[in-house]
């Protein structure tokens, strides 16, 4: 698991400095540490998940075109997160309603992914298959919240007492 903990200490990092950077030059570091992150997440799983034959190669494929809409989302949630960090000092009550409005969509259409994906898997290479895979991204999926949330302020935390 060190290469999990490798991978979202680099994402805790990329959010933290992307509050810096301009928004190409973000787009660029977000698609490098996916990639990088891809990796060795794909062969993280692949230590996890037994799959073998030709049903391997339709689960690794089905795999790779999950990871292309997760991707996606993810840049929109690190847009979301960037968009609360620079604008932390200035949360009215419309623009926090507006952000978790869109926290809350987003959160819900990677549960909509990760469900039609499980079932596509199933389908393709079993249920244990499917299960594994599962179980180990929404494990990745909770420890990347946690950490995130272990580094941003809660809203209100720093306004003076």
């Amino acid at each position: 698991m060190t290469i999990m903990k490798k991978a979202i200490f680099i994402l805790s990092v990329a959010l933290m400095a992307g509050t810096t950077i301009n928004a190409q030059s973000m787009d660029e570091e977000i698609d490098l540490m996916q990639s990088v992150f891809g990796m060795e997440k794909k062969e993280m799983y692949s230590n996890f998940i037994t799959v073998k034959g030709p049903v391997a190669d339709n689960f690794w494929t089905l795999y790779d075109e999950y990871e292309t809409k997760r991707k996606a989302l993810g840049k929109k949630r690190i847009s979301l997160l960037k968009d609360y960090a620079e604008n932390y000092e200035t949360h009215n009550p419309e623009k926090l309603d507006g952000m978790m409005n869109a926290m809350i969509k987003q959160k819900s259409s990677l549960d909509k992914l990760m469900n039609q994906y499980y079932k596509k898997m199933r389908s393709t290479a079993g249920s244990k298959a499917a299960a594994q895979f599962l179980q180990m991204e929404t494990f990745i999926l909770a420890a990347t919240r946690v950490t995130i949330m272990e580094n941003i302020p809660f809203i209100g935390e720093l306004e003076s007492e």
